[in-house]
């Protein structure tokens, strides 16, 4: 009972984050407001550091809160594995990539249509699986990236509606840059996730020291990337300009988020991990409407969303085994 109570709990909470992460991103991105908004490179710093914090005292509550224990996972983990560490670095410096990338499509697409194009994760880590872990994917699975292809092309269908010429002409830039933000977010979902799980399989150590392990490097990852692209605006104004209230939600719901996929996968299974995701598009989707109004859904984009949402069920379908024919 215990057990199917966490189940269900991770999922609610995984529905909550990835929907109110990609609404609010969504809200904070488009809010005018009075000073300048704040930067998705310092916002990508803060949630890492968040994560870092967060999965310290994980470890520690793990140590029955024993200073000794816990120093010394983290001297073993951290300082005598240089070169199991290093092997991180490349699945940190990526997610740091993908981060930052999310802030840039939310910035350029509406809450709905990314949500239902972001699934593409599906696809390119089922790819990553089979190339880097030699997994076999079954006939439901290969099906269910054939459907989710259909769907998301469904979803991009342009269609056409008298406006201001100008205007359309920055709505499609826009909506160009953030395809390909989503796009390029999605491969390396699918990369990194894959490499990472490849390295939970090859050690026993828990989770959330791993998740610590990344968190560092995403750290260091990040404020290059914040450096290198806004230290202008960082050394004239400060890292936490623009923050506000909706900031910190932003950045506490994109901390959370590893951390909840990690119960997920301890707790749940793959049918309702799908389900999780296809209420998470469907909210998104009415939210979009209904308050944000940034969308106009379309019959073409309800039938692409039905296309990926029982694409998602179909994929962590696992068909009954055929039984052992009996010998006479």
């Amino acid at each position: 009972m215990a057990s199917a109570n966490l189940k269900y709990l991770s999922l609610g909470v995984l529905v909550f984050q990835t929907t109110s992460l990609v609404l609010t991103m969504r809200y904070s991105r488009t809010l005018q407001g009075d000073g300048p908004r704040y930067l998705a490179s310092s916002a990508v710093v803060v949630a890492e550091l968040l994560k870092i914090l967060t999965c310290v005292g994980l470890v520690f509550k793990e140590n029955s809160y024993s200073a000794r224990a816990f120093s010394s996972i983290l001297r073993q983990e951290i300082l005598q594995k240089p070169t199991e560490l290093l092997k991180l670095a490349i699945p940190s410096g990526i997610y740091t990539l993908q981060n930052n990338l999310l802030y840039l499509a939310l910035s350029n697409l509406d809450a709905a249509t990314y949500q239902v194009t972001y699934q593409l994760k599906i696809l390119t880590t089922a790819l990553f699986s089979v190339s880097m872990l030699d997994r076999r994917l079954g006939v439901y699975q290969w099906l269910s990236l054939l459907i989710l292809m259909t769907g998301v092309a469904l979803v991009q269908w342009p269609v056409d509606s008298p406006s201001d010429p100008k205007k359309e002409h920055m709505t499609a830039s826009s909506q160009f840059v953030g395809l390909v933000a989503v796009s390029v977010a999605c491969c390396s979902s699918g990369f990194a996730g894959v490499y990472f799980e490849k390295i939970l399989k090859e050690t026993k150590q828990s989770v959330w020291v791993r998740n610590i392990q990344l968190g560092m490097f995403g750290l260091v990852f990040g404020i290059f990337g914040m450096l290198a692209y806004d230290g202008a605006r960082v050394r004239e104004i400060g890292m936490f300009q623009g923050y506000n209230t909706l900031t910190w939600i932003v950045v506490a719901l994109q901390a959370l988020g590893g951390l909840v996929i990690a119960a997920v996968i301890k707790y749940a299974d793959n049918i309702l991990k799908g389900f999780a995701t296809s209420l998470s598009i469907i909210l998104s989707t009415l939210i979009s409407y209904f308050w944000l109004e940034d969308f106009e859904p379309t019959s073409v984009f309800f039938l692409g969303t039905m296309f990926v949402i029982v694409a998602t069920f179909l994929y962590g379908y696992e068909g009954k085994p055929a039984p052992n024919p009996s010998k006479a």
